[in-house]
């Protein structure tokens, strides 16, 4: 069995993405571009992954409409390994409109997981997570997150957590995470902690992660190192659309961390990755390679 080096577990969706001029409320507007990706956090990261040179798999569920196709096809495209990907036959694949505000960059996401069952622990292929460097995931699939984040813990496997949004079974996940970057609402939610700081030292009591800290948008990321915290800006570029930012923010952070445990620079690393991601529409278009990760942090010092 060949070994892959990321492997990726959640969601994973077909985003039908426009631009906009502006988002409207009660009223129409012209698009200005149309485009259809693959989507989802985990999902978009995994693709992160193989665009800066890992071995990447993806481990999920889809349909087997016309909507699943075209996401295994995305996968295939960006040489990610969809063998363990089960297809539920007769049913939907999740899908996702995003609105992106063409002044701004941001956007509004509007999905559907569609009707396909959620893996359960006994369709998760175990190998496959055993072999890896990294796992990453995302908080959906929860059952069998759980599932391949025990099988990672006792393989020595790092376990990448995007703790995006409060779901349930995230209780269970926090556990066994080595790496946990969430968002500024998961953090704040989970703890009660309204302080972004307490939130986080509040949220590393709670589980026995070797980092956590935050992504803040355009204010960068925060993670915690023993009793201080670590702040690293986000690169100032012009955007074109944020979708996926946050996605590819933990890969690149993840990526680094397997070379260096200097918090900072995997902060930066990974800011380069977001920073690079806006240039396109979507959240998989802009992905960078690692060579133009190089370059933009050897001219961004």
């Amino acid at each position: 069995m060949k070994k892959y080096d990321y492997i990726g577990l959640g969601f994973c969706s077909n985003d039908d993405i426009s631009l906009l001029p502006h988002i409207p409320l009660d009223s129409k507007v012209k698009i200005i571009t149309h485009t259809v990706q693959g989507g989802g956090p985990a999902a978009t990261s995994t693709v992160a992954a193989s665009r800066l040179g890992l071995s990447a798999a993806f481990i999920g569920v889809v349909g087997s409409d016309d909507a699943g196709g075209r996401i295994l096809a995305d996968f295939n495209s960006e040489g990610v390994y969809t063998g363990a990907v089960r297809v539920r036959e007769g049913c939907e694949s999740a899908i996702a409109y995003c609105w992106i505000d063409e002044p701004t960059g941001k956007r509004s996401v509007a999905w559907t997981r569609g009707n396909s069952a959620e893996l359960s622990p006994g369709e998760v292929d175990l190998e496959l997570v055993s072999n890896a460097k990294i796992l990453h995931i995302d908080g959906h699939n929860p059952e069998g997150a759980l599932a391949a984040a025990k099988k990672a813990k006792e393989s020595g496997v790092l376990v990448n957590f995007d703790a995006g949004t409060l779901r349930d079974g995230a209780g269970d996940l926090l556990a066994y995470a080595d790496i946990l970057i969430a968002s500024e609402s998961f953090a704040r939610g989970w703890t009660g902690r309204e302080n972004l700081e307490e939130a986080l030292r509040a949220l590393s009591g709670d589980c026995g992660a070797r980092v956590v800290g935050c992504t803040m948008g355009e204010e960068g990321s925060m993670v915690l190192d023993g009793s201080k915290f670590v702040r690293c800006p986000a690169f100032k570029v012009p955007v074109v659309d944020t979708t996926g930012c946050g996605d590819v923010f933990h890969t690149g952070f993840a990526v680094r961390y397997l070379q260096t445990q200097d918090l900072y620079e995997c902060q930066r690393f990974a800011a380069a990755v977001s920073a690079l991601k806006c240039r396109k529409l979507g959240g998989r278009a802009g992905i960078p390679t690692r060579e133009e990760v190089d370059e933009f942090l050897s001219k961004n010092k």
